[in-house]
């Protein structure tokens, strides 16, 4: 579960009778008078959008037993590949996150108030320009931008990146390593078992292969002496215009 604490954003719910939990609640969304984005599955009056409707009720021994349907999950496939590519990530570390993370339930929400497929924290959906943390498509764009900049900032060394991505970057910064922290460690090597068996190449690999489709740009130049020159060279951008 992501922790990033950047804007101000609340997120409550009321509690229900300790033998049932409810597994995809009415969850509104609205702004207070503050200007505090709130998430909450009791509005109580006031002006509030709806993000996420109620489906079912299960009782914890059901929602323990309780599994989404593997058929389901290629649905975001193409959206994981897109945004993947997009950050150049390999397709399967975020494939791996999102199953730690949610099983793959668009509608999870922790006891900490992380939400959906990646379960982002509201400070971190804010953060990573997410509107609606229940869509599917959002979630994974905020998840796998949010593991860029993770990514960026350990200086692209994974161990890290998942660490801070559960314990939050502040004390995997400020210690070096991953935190002491029984959920964290076990949380790290979940999802790197998850990669190692779901990908079929060297990390480094794979993300070169997600550069290889992203072709240079080619640049139109006209020189002094009127010739035409096509180059990929940032070095005669002046006047140059993307061919």
């Amino acid at each position: 579960m992501v922790r990033l604490t950047m804007k101000r954003t609340l997120i409550v719910f009321v509690p229900i009778l300790f033998l049932f939990s409810v597994a995809y609640a009415d969850i509104y969304k609205y702004i207070d008078e503050n200007g505090v984005v709130c998430y909450t599955n009791a509005p109580f009056g006031k002006k509030a959008e709806m993000v996420v409707k109620e489906k079912v009720v299960l009782t914890l021994s059901q929602q323990q037993t309780s599994r989404v349907d593997s058929k389901n999950t290629t649905n975001y496939h193409g959206i994981i590949l897109e945004k993947a590519t997009k950050y150049e990530i390999d397709p399967s570390l975020v494939k791996a996150v999102i199953k730690t993370e949610s099983n793959w339930n668009e509608r999870a929400v922790s006891g900490e108030g992380a939400m959906g497929l990646m379960q982002l924290m509201p400070s971190t959906a804010n953060e990573m320009d997410v509107r609606n943390p229940f869509n599917p498509e959002e979630n994974i764009e905020g998840g796998t931008r949010y593991l860029r900049f993770l990514l960026d900032r350990f200086n692209g060394d994974l161990t890290l990146t998942l660490a801070a991505y559960n314990a939050g970057p502040r004390s995997v910064k400020k210690l070096g390593l991953v935190p002491p922290i029984t959920e964290t460690r076990q949380y790290v090597d979940k999802v790197l078992s998850l990669y190692k068996n779901g990908r079929t190449t060297h990390p480094s690999l794979a993300i070169d292969k997600l550069r290889e489709k992203r072709p240079e740009p080619i640049y139109k130049v006209i020189l002094e002496d009127g010739t035409l020159l096509f180059t990929n060279s940032t070095l005669l951008l002046k006047d140059a215009v993307r061919f």
